[in-house]
């Protein structure tokens, strides 16, 4: 006789906390995000910029680990990253690895590089920062203090909102940061929905991978770009806080980039927000699962499915990793400087000064220590690591991993550059010149991750 499982939802059940905090930026700080830009500070805000922290603790863990997403774009210097995230780790007493500070990726963000501060509306940035750390640190404290029992229940969805962005240029043998119609893209979508024991939603977390690239130089604006319509929909839906989490997204993008006009940005973050709400809405009901019951002899051989309670998983382990990456053969932080200062092209020295701070992050040596935090909650795990992984990452991971939920998330806890797959050094794109990495880092990169994942999953 066969014996069908249960069908469920991955899941978690724990101590969780949830709260949010408005980081939108003072007006006229310095925001040239662009080399084409032609301007330099923001000139006023399209949607406000917002800090989400959700805080998993199980039954007698100590410190809790802090999953915080935060709408800005990158880290140019390693230096005011462990300036801000440090200041968190010092205010909370928190281990490093049980932090993870996500920025959504969006480029219409603030600057967030202190050596800025030259220009103008530089001389913001370091009390942005401060501000941002400070916020942060209240968030975690008010989401330790409103933690309750509730359960963490994942889907899978699906969005098109993502698009190949690696197109061969006519005639040449680079390839533009643009769409490509002639790749596919991965379109996977992972929500998870908390709720407590009433079944009250107290926030929702979304990890979706494509690039936050549709307002480009003619925006002046500070604006989350898709994000921000997206948070909106969703939580006006829900009445909770969302979470949004930037996948492995380093080949994907928005059909359309590159423009001024924010409603283009609103109109893919709504695309974005019904793929989420379609997704919560094929959830079961928390801590429930489908068992069969048996045949029910109608018209036709009927079998019948319920919902039957569950106990969902409170298991969490965690793992903070480093991974030696090999550095491609790069000039030297003196080099670069020289360089920078005798150039009078803007476009090429944008460029340079922000090589400089790729230097500067991982150093003159042959190789950089890269971090990567592997978390497990029940039934899911979040990777967390700091540069733009292509999608194979997330894709090979959720592969090896099948019936668990897989959040992968790029810029976490840093930045440093690209990580293509090995056959795309061949090629001329900016990914491959862009990143300090030698090729192969990215399938180092999976291959560590899957063993770490494995080790504290008990596989």
């Amino acid at each position: 006789m066969i014996s069908y499982p249960i069908v469920a939802n991955p899941s978690f059940s724990g101590l969780i906390g949830v709260s949010q905090a408005d980081i939108t930026p003072p007006a006229g700080i310095y925001a040239k995000n662009w080399g084409a830009a032609t301007h330099e500070t923001a000139e006023g805000v399209h949607k406000p910029l917002f800090l989400t922290c959700i805080t998993f603790r199980s039954i007698g863990m100590d410190q809790p680990l802090v999953l915080i997403g935060a709408d800005l774009g990158w880290w140019k210097s390693a230096d005011d990253e462990q300036f801000l995230r440090n200041g968190i780790l010092a205010e909370t007493g928190l281990p490093a690895e049980h932090l993870m500070f996500c920025l959504s990726h969006t480029h219409a963000g603030p600057s967030l590089f202190r050596e800025d501060a030259a220009k103008p509306g530089g001389h913001l940035i370091e009390p942005y920062l401060i501000e941002i750390r400070d916020k942060s640190v209240s968030a975690i404290r008010r989401a330790m203090a409103a933690e309750t029992m509730a359960t963490l229940t994942w889907n899978y969805g699906k969005c098109s909102l993502a698009v190949n962005r690696d197109l061969p240029e006519q005639g040449k043998e680079r390839l533009l940061v643009a769409m490509n119609p002639g790749q596919p893209a991965d379109d996977t979508l992972l929500v998870g929905r908390i709720t407590s024991l009433n079944n009250t939603v107290i926030a929702t977390i979304v990890n979706y991978a494509c690039h936050p690239t549709t307002l480009a130089w003619e925006n002046k604006l500070i604006s989350p770009d898709y994000i921000g319509a997206m948070r909106e929909m969703v939580e006006t839906a829900t009445g909770a806080p969302t979470l949004f989490l930037q996948g492995a997204s380093g080949e994907l993008s928005p059909k359309e980039q590159y423009v001024g006009d924010t409603a283009i940005a609103d109109r893919y973050g709504r695309q974005l927000g019904h793929a989420v709400l379609t997704t919560l809405e094929d959830m079961l009901p928390a801590a429930t699962g489908l068992s069969f019951q048996g045949a029910v002899e109608s018209g036709a051989p009927l079998g019948i499915w319920t919902q039957t309670p569950l106990v969902p998983p409170q298991t969490i382990a965690y793992a903070l990793t480093e991974i030696p990456f090999i550095l491609k053969d790069m000039p030297s932080l003196a080099e670069i400087e020289a360089e920078w200062a005798a150039c009078t092209d803007a476009v090429t020295r944008e460029r340079l000064w922000r090589k400089r701070g790729i230097r500067k992050t991982v150093g003159d040596g042959r190789t950089s220590a890269m971090p990567l935090w592997t978390w497990r909650l029940g039934d899911s795990l979040l990777i967390g690591q700091p540069n733009e992984a292509y999608s194979d990452f997330q894709q090979q991971l959720r592969a090896q991993f099948k019936g668990k939920a897989v959040a992968v998330i790029n810029i976490a806890n840093g930045y440093a550059g690209y990580l293509p797959p090995e056959n795309m050094y061949t090629r001329d794109t900016y990914a491959v010149w862009q990143t300090p990495f030698e090729a192969a880092s990215l399938e180092l990169l999976i291959e560590k991750t899957i063993e770490t994942a494995q080790r504290i999953l008990g596989e």
